[in-house]
């Protein structure tokens, strides 16, 4: 395995104390490539949150992800609610229709019971574990676990054991009500991946970025352990790895998978003492990885030395090198947007804004923000900053934030930047319904879970454009005055006023939409009226979405007939007031609102009942 250093400063300055970023990269070479085969779980959330759109879209997404499987690939298919479930115990790829008519056959239920869900794919995986093969479970879910294990931090521990077991678990998170902390602190305990799938027709992407990141997998296990020297001090890691601290003052560091000819980066702030002019050794770097070679798993192992030159002055100067402080900057900013929201979490809404415009006044004072990745991170930061500052980080944002930390900080900038909630001043702009006036037209477009800028008007090159972040809404077109090439010419600017434009005849892409939230509707007050409902369950209209209704199911508990609310952010195990006489067992419906009772202990079902028909 080859390490290569690059220093933000590749010459320190002489007899100064300071502190300096350092970027490692570790880089498995495989010359021709020998895909492993895979052992792969898909464990498939059916809880009643998932019925409808979410459900099929999950299947298309988990079909296409067998057909692009090898013959030598090993799946199992678990799908839980309440209840666990083996649809598929682990069998090669053989029959890749049959399977698909197994997933085509999964129905939506109740409750979310993600813990025994989870490890059923992981005792699935077990059966077959072998060093030569990639053993994973990707765990899809869009909802809390309210049954089984819930407690998030025995689930993140649990995940970490498994890790150390051989099986890796990636977590994929579908819609705003699924709990981001635990599934991304079960990735990054697992040595897995994370994803946000923020729409439906995001989730084949996702599958498809998951099953290639497997297949270029060169090395396994990798794990470094940094010994600083002469004084020196790790303040931070960068990059997102598991980190344990040595006894003797050794970093232990866990960086999963490094892909075939793709560095593994290893970000780190360090503190340095004052140093002489001249060479001198600052890290000690031990490193041992699982490689495939020749078709068989090795151990590998090897040192490496971190060296810096001391000097005046002007050899700091001539030393400077872009490249590198971009690929740093790009970890800080993962580092920064996890530290944002762990302030406002804690109620510090200020520092957490401040935190995020001073990342932002730094990467403008290095001249970053003439790099178009940088540009378009400065837009984000300014976004989240201005919401932090509003207390407007709803679900929506807050998932964003933390999947675009946890990609940055793995160093994946093709997901870093995902996020396609509309803010409300993109709804605030001033809209007109030509072009006369003049400026220059955009539109908005989604490209990998992105909101892309793309020039309209006639007269200008196909250039990528930098535009703030919280206009951006699919499908909107813009005037702006004027665009502004940057430095390097690979990119534009808008500036000047910046408007709407809607011509006559054509649909308004926002309308009928909102600013943030899912439009789920909830209520809290017990004075609307009781549900509406025909006498008798065959009276009742029937429906195959759940819309901005609430789902509801009715259970067998002991010799009674229970109604309980399945779709997420209510109590389960709370009763509720419902039609008796439409009670079946086992049967979905969507009503427009849940009222809490008086008691403030139940709930009361309100407005329209429809039975929900999954379709066929």
């Amino acid at each position: 395995m080859q390490i290569t250093q690059q220093p933000a400063q590749a010459v320190l300055l002489e007899n100064t104390a300071d502190s300096t970023s350092l970027l490692l990269s570790f880089r498995e070479d495989v010359p021709n490539p020998q895909r492993r085969p895979l052992n792969v779980a898909l464990v498939l959330d059916r809880s009643g949150s998932m019925a409808g759109v979410p459900l099929r879209y999950a299947q298309q997404a988990a079909a296409n992800f067998v057909d692009r499987l090898q013959p030598e690939d090993r799946l199992s298919i678990v799908v839980y609610d309440d209840q666990v479930d083996t649809l598929l115990d682990a069998q090669l790829v053989t029959d890749k229709e049959a399977i698909k008519r197994i997933i085509g056959g999964i129905r939506a239920g109740g409750l979310t019971n993600l813990s025994g869900g989870w490890l059923r794919g992981c005792e699935l995986v077990a059966r077959h574990l072998t060093d030569n093969q990639v053993n994973r479970v990707l765990l899809l879910t869009d909802g809390q676990a309210n049954a089984g294990i819930t407690q998030s931090k025995v689930l993140i521990s649990t995940a970490a054991k498994k890790a150390e077991e051989g099986i890796s678990t990636t977590t994929l998170g579908f819609g705003e009500h699924f709990e981001e902390d635990l599934l991304i602190g079960m990735a990054r305990a697992a040595g897995g991946n994370f994803y946000f799938i923020q729409s439906p027709d995001d989730a084949a992407e996702v599958f498809a970025a998951e099953l290639d990141s497997l297949k270029a997998v060169a090395a396994q296990n990798l794990t470094v352990t940094l010994a600083p020297l002469a004084g020196v001090k790790i303040d931070d890691v960068l990059s997102l790895a598991r980190t344990e601290p040595q006894a003797d003052g050794q970093l232990l560091v866990r960086l999963g998978d490094v892909f075939e000819n793709e560095d593994k980066l290893l970000g780190l702030q360090l503190s340095i003492p004052a140093l002489k002019a001249g060479p001198h050794d600052l890290l000690k770097v031990s490193y041992r990885a699982d490689v495939v070679r020749n078709g068989a798993v090795e151990a590998v192992s090897g040192e490496y030395t971190v060296q810096v030159t001391a000097g005046a002055i002007e050899a700091v100067a001539a030393a400077a090198d872009s490249r590198v402080t971009l690929d740093l900057a790009l970890l800080r900013i993962g580092r920064d947007k996890e530290r944002a929201v762990d302030l406002a979490d804690a109620g510090q809404h200020a520092e957490a804004e401040a935190l995020l415009r001073q990342v932002i006044a730094d990467l403008t004072a290095a001249g970053l923000h003439e790099h178009f990745d940088i540009a378009e991170e400065i837009d984000q930061l300014t976004h989240y900053a201005e919401r932090i500052a509003k207390r407007h980080l709803d679900n929506a944002s807050r998932k964003e934030l933390r999947d675009q930390a946890f990609q940055g900080r793995q160093s994946r900038q093709a997901l870093a930047g995902r996020g396609v909630s509309v803010d409300a001043a993109a709804y605030a702009l001033p809209v007109v319904t030509d072009a006369a006036g003049g400026g220059v037209e955009l539109v908005c477009f989604r490209e990998g879970g992105k909101l892309r800028m793309k020039v309209m008007s006639d007269g200008y090159a196909d250039l990528n454009v930098q535009f703030p972040r919280d206009l951006r809404a699919e499908g909107a077109h813009y005037l702006v005055e004027s665009l502004e090439t940057s430095q390097d010419g690979t990119f534009y600017r808008a500036k000047g006023t910046i408007t709407r434009l809607v011509r006559p005849g054509e649909t308004d892409p926002l309308a009928g939409r909102s600013a943030g939230g899912s439009g789920r509707s909830r209520s809290s007050s017990a004075s609307a009226a009781v549900a509406r409902t025909p006498k008798t369950l065959a009276d009742l209209q029937e429906t195959d979405t759940v819309g901005g209704g609430i789902l509801v199911q009715v259970v067998k508990d002991k010799s009674k007939l229970r109604a309980r609310v399945v779709s997420d952010g209510f109590e389960p195990d709370w009763n509720m007031r419902f039609p008796r006489d439409i009670r079946q067992e086992n049967t979905l419906y969507v009503v427009d609102h849940v009222n809490t009772a008086p008691d403030g202990k139940s709930y009361i079902a309100s407005g329209d009942i429809k039975r929900f028909v999954q379709p066929v």
